[in-house]
């Protein structure tokens, strides 16, 4: 669910929404850390001026996820398939 929303998102900010993919690799029992690879030309778009839009997207996941549920970690990273 969570992988969906950010995916979904994401390509409402993106210029090449159709460069987007995400991997979930968890790190323990409790944290799981999502990489979103995208054009290198939206990196800039996805993480904002001053990170605030990355930050904002972190904030509604962790808004949303359920008392005692996963923990994420958001990374962007460039898509390297361009």
């Amino acid at each position: 669910m969570v992988k969906d929303f950010i995916v979904e998102y994401v390509k409402l900010i993106a210029k090449y929404p159709n460069q987007i993919s995400i991997e979930s690799n968890p790190i323990d029992e409790e944290t799981t850390e999502l990489i979103l690879y995208v054009n290198p030309e939206d990196i800039g778009k996805i993480i904002g001026k001053d990170g605030k839009m990355i930050s904002s997207i972190k904030t509604i996941i962790s808004g949303c996820k359920p008392k005692g549920g996963p923990n994420y970690k958001v990374s962007v990273k460039p898509n390297e398939q361009v």
